[in-house]
């Protein structure tokens, strides 16, 4: 290794480190010691990163795109670009770029093949850019690649106040009259109406497939299925014919802050099964979605991105932002997403918010 240039590219940086398997306080923020870009890649002083609910599975152990600890997590971040490496031309210092990697980005400063890099669009925050890539771009594929989402269908969002559910609320706003069916906690049904939720469902007092039942006999044309386990057999039951499950997340794996051995096993062994001859006679389909195996489809997340940015730049979609928290305190905000609190994107951010320095930018 040559030796980094200018002393300034070594110095140390602030870091979100996943320490070992378990609850809230096995990440921790330690000091990295930085280094330069290589050949093709690009550094960003990182202002902002998303929290996902793989990000929870990860600390759990029950993420298989995670390399094993001590590991930095995070998956989107966005910030400006600082230097860039050998070859890259379609980058300038100081370019507000959002970042989409497999993990490491819950850092001050993370070097980044620019590949994974996409220009943030005019007038968009830092704190709505970190909350874009995921949860839109899973959203929109799942939606419109499988779902093919057409007017006048119905569909039902699980977990609808979380960040996918918020992104692909707004999306399906995008296609004219669409139902949406969203299953939240009752203290989140105001808001869900407000950003055009027709039927939230209180999933903690009643069977939703049952309310569902209720409004739409025949079910509806597509259902996002981010729990697993038994809940994708109810999904799949609830399809009308030529209707689609598309299942994306195992949450119902989360139980606790740690692995909880029982869920896994009930999940396991609820875990829906279907040969293609029952699939023939059903007319019906079950797609499968995982962003964290797509990394190496970068023309097709790009071309999905482009969307994205232009739906942002018409004013039809907005990343919903539920509360920043500075780094020192990730395990606040791990506990806000897990106890499902939030409506909208947990955000953390390098350093505590400044209300001047806030005033400013915006």
């Amino acid at each position: 290794e040559p030796p980094a240039g200018g002393g300034e590219a070594a110095a140390e940086h602030r870091a979100l480190v996943l320490t070992g398997f378990g609850g809230y306080d096995k990440v921790k923020v330690q000091a990295r010691r930085g280094a330069e870009p290589r050949p093709g890649e690009v550094s960003v002083s990182v202002r902002a990163c998303g929290l996902n609910f793989a990000d929870l599975m990860a600390r759990q152990g029950l993420y298989d795109r995670l390399p094993p600890p001590p590991v930095c997590p995070g998956m989107e971040c966005a910030g400006t670009v600082r230097a860039l490496g050998e070859g890259v031309r379609d980058r300038q210092v100081g370019d507000k770029v959002m970042v989409l990697a497999r993990s490491g980005l819950w850092q001050e400063v993370v070097n980044v093949p620019v590949s994974h890099t996409f220009p943030m669009p005019e007038g968009m925050s830092f704190e709505e850019a970190a909350g874009l890539l995921v949860n839109y771009i899973t959203a929109y594929m799942i939606l419109f690649d499988f779902g093919n989402l057409r007017p006048n269908q119905s569909v039902l969002i699980h977990m609808a106040a979380g960040g996918v559910g918020t992104a692909a609320i707004q999306l399906c706003k995008t296609v004219e009259n669409v139902t949406i069916f969203g299953t939240a906690s009752a203290s989140k049904h105001e808001s869900l109406k407000e950003s055009g939720v027709a039927h939230p469902i209180d999933y903690r007092t009643m069977d939703y497939a049952e309310e569902v039942r209720k409004i739409s006999p025949k079910g509806v044309d597509i259902v996002l299925d981010p729990l697993g386990g038994s809940d994708t057999s109810k999904a799949f039951n609830l399809l009308k014919p030529m209707g689609k499950l598309i299942t994306y997340g195992v949450a119902n794996l989360l139980t606790g802050q740690k692995k909880n051995l029982m869920a896994m096993a009930k999940t396991w062994w609820n875990q829906f099964s279907i040969t293609a001859l029952q699939l023939l006679h059903q007319n019906k389909a079950v797609c499968g979605y995982h962003l964290g195996y797509m990394d190496e489809e970068v023309e097709l997340l790009r071309s999905v991105v482009a969307k994205l940015v232009n739906l942002y730049s018409q004013g039809k979609i907005k990343p919903k932002i539920d509360s920043v928290w500075p780094f020192d305190q990730v395990a606040e905000a791990m506990k806000q997403m897990q106890e499902k609190k939030n409506v909208g994107k947990v955000i953390l951010v390098p350093e505590a918010p400044k209300e001047e320095s806030k005033k400013a930018e915006n």
